[in-house]
């Protein structure tokens, strides 16, 4: 008995073996030879210097951004990749402007059956500007829309019942609980844009019980900062909607009043809400909103681009585009007496794990078929903004990008077990995933938080906006440790250190997983890049369908992919 269990535990050993030599004899010998070469300590190196006080935070056009930005420029030139900006140079320049509302000269007021209630900025509601135009002035009747969603795919529309032209709106921040995570993310971040077009002249949002990330108190400070959007050639800002004329958010005690005079008790349309059920019925109220809006400057934002020269006569044509974001908050409110608002993890840590990348591409005897873009995009804190210009004014001809690799706060704190590589569901490269995480020992795991609504919120999905397909990879929860409860961690760390001046690099950093983060990148992209089909949308994939109307980007029905 004990000689055949010994030799069933030989056979399975030598089966696991093979199955692993199997693996690693698709990876071509010059890629393994690149990943072994990884180095942990130049990660660190990189994030020292962007974290560093010296920077200032490297907020878009300050002095310490472009300390960065000459840095990263220094590491393309070291690694021989090329000046992939405009004019020759490793530069996009990115204009940015700033819109602030002017309160004293603003004002929301509730007209009821009772009268009217003027609000108290800052304290009931904020405004949005209203961009494009200095004042505005809307006055209206309200409806309320559930979440101000409309999706056929998922048979859902909280407009299917009602009129709502020349109406304010009246909606809950997120989407429907019921949706898939990402589709859920695009819903709940698109819902001005189908506001505006369904006929509405004005939005009032306001937040579930249970959804914490837009309380007033939080949200008061940050409006009162100012928002940005880049400009097209022509001055105009992008990504508005001039059919709002008002656009509020309301605070919770406030969004109660509103249902006062509907007939529609807000506990059961809470309940409504959390089942997903769409809902619509009028508020038997009327707003009027008046916005002022205010220029606040321009600023000259920066991309950083560089190029490694694909090798195959045609497929030199092509693009992979790894992105990672530069900028962070630059020095504000002290906390715990320190104002620098570093970003370590946010996002050095993506910037100099997408260096280490490169830096493995540059060792390789035979460069990748397809060319490789690194591109350190600027004024990623202020709505994506660096990621959306260069997804839709590329450097390189837009039909030629034919995927994108994003890191940004890739959370390394423990050890690497598993990913979570968003987007993995809606396109071909997973099989480039699966690949790699499979030659680096690393499983793949669904979202964890699905709340947070990640996919919505990095730089791949400018580029999935344009139809090309991304992937953004994030450790999963699993430590390796069942001491080290992986999510805790992930979840602490957004309560207390995101966004604050501790996010430094004196924190408790595992650059062993950062290190399997960048040989993630190389494989991903290596493969991608080697692959003599293009990657493609699965067939009926709700991003593909929606967005993936470029030539080249779509899957044919009967492709099976």
């Amino acid at each position: 008995m004990k000689t055949a269990l010994t030799l069933n535990f030989f056979l399975l050993s030598l089966s696991i073996v093979s199955a692993q030599d199997k693996t690693k004899s698709n990876i071509p010998a010059d890629a393994q030879t690149a990943v072994q070469s990884v180095k942990p300590e130049a990660i660190r190196a990189h994030m020292r210097f962007l974290a560093d006080d010296a920077m200032e935070g490297r907020k878009p056009g300050t002095r310490g951004y472009r300390l960065a930005a000459n840095y990263v420029i220094s590491q393309f030139e070291a690694l021989g990749l090329q000046p992939a900006g405009d004019n020759q140079t490793y530069l996009q320049k990115v204009p940015l402007r700033q819109w602030r509302v002017n309160e004293e000269n603003s004002s929301l007021t509730l007209i009821g059956k009772k009268g009217e209630q003027t609000l108290n900025f800052g304290k009931n509601y904020i405004l949005a500007p209203v961009y494009g135009s200095e004042k505005s002035e809307v006055t209206a009747p309200v409806v309320f829309v559930g979440f101000g969603v409309t999706a056929p795919d998922l048979n859902y529309d909280d407009y299917k019942n009602i009129d709502v032209k020349g109406k304010i709106v009246a909606y809950f921040n997120g989407a429907p609980a019921a949706f898939p995570s990402n589709q859920r993310a695009y819903h709940g971040s698109a819902k001005l844009e189908n506001a505006a077009a369904h006929g509405a002249v004005g939005v009032i949002s306001f937040s579930l019980p249970t959804d914490v990330r837009n309380r007033m108190e939080a949200s008061a400070p940050r409006a009162r900062q100012g928002t940005y959007r880049w400009l097209d050639k022509g001055g105009k800002p992008q990504r508005v909607f001039p059919e709002l004329k008002g656009v509020a958010s309301l605070g919770d005690s406030t969004a109660r009043t509103i249902f006062a005079e509907s007939g529609h008790a807000l506990a059961d349309v809470i309940a409504a809400a959390n089942k997903s059920i769409p809902q619509t019925f009028p508020l038997n109220f009327s707003v009027r909103m008046k916005t002022e809006t205010q220029s606040g400057g321009d600023i000259a934002g920066y991309n950083v681009v560089g190029v490694l020269p694909g090798t195959d006569p045609v497929l030199k044509n092509e693009y992979v585009v790894y992105v990672s974001h530069l900028d962070h908050l630059g020095i504000g409110r002290p906390v715990k007496g320190d104002s620098i608002y570093n970003g370590a993890h946010d996002n050095a840590s993506g910037v100099g794990i997408n260096l280490e990348a490169a830096r493995m591409y540059a060792s390789l005897p035979t460069k990748p078929k397809r060319s490789i873009l690194f591109v350190g995009v600027t004024a990623e804190e202020m709505g994506l903004l660096g990621s959306d210009y260069f997804a839709s004014n590329p450097t390189v001809p837009k039909e030629s990008i034919v995927a994108n690799l994003c890191l940004d706060m890739p959370f390394f704190f423990h050890p690497l077990v598993d990913i979570v590589p968003y987007g993995y569901e809606h396109s071909s490269m997973a099989k480039a995933v699966n690949a790699a995480a499979s030659y680096l020992g690393v499983k793949v795991a669904k979202d964890p938080i699905p709340e947070q609504v990640v996919f919505m919120r990095s730089d791949h999905f400018s580029f999935v906006r344009q139809g090309i397909p991304a992937i953004y990879v994030k450790s999963g929860t699993d430590s390796g440790n069942p001491q080290v409860d992986g999510l805790k961690l992930n979840l602490d760390w957004r309560a207390t250190i995101y966004h604050s001046p501790q996010d430094e690099i004196d924190q408790p950093f595992d650059f062993n997983a950062a290190a399997k983060h960048a040989q993630l990148q190389f494989l991903i992209g290596y493969l991608t890049a080697q692959n003599p089909e293009r990657p493609t949308w699965n067939p009926g994939d709700f991003f593909g369908t929606k967005f993936g109307t470029k030539p080249g980007n779509q899957v044919p029905a009967d492709s099976g992919k």
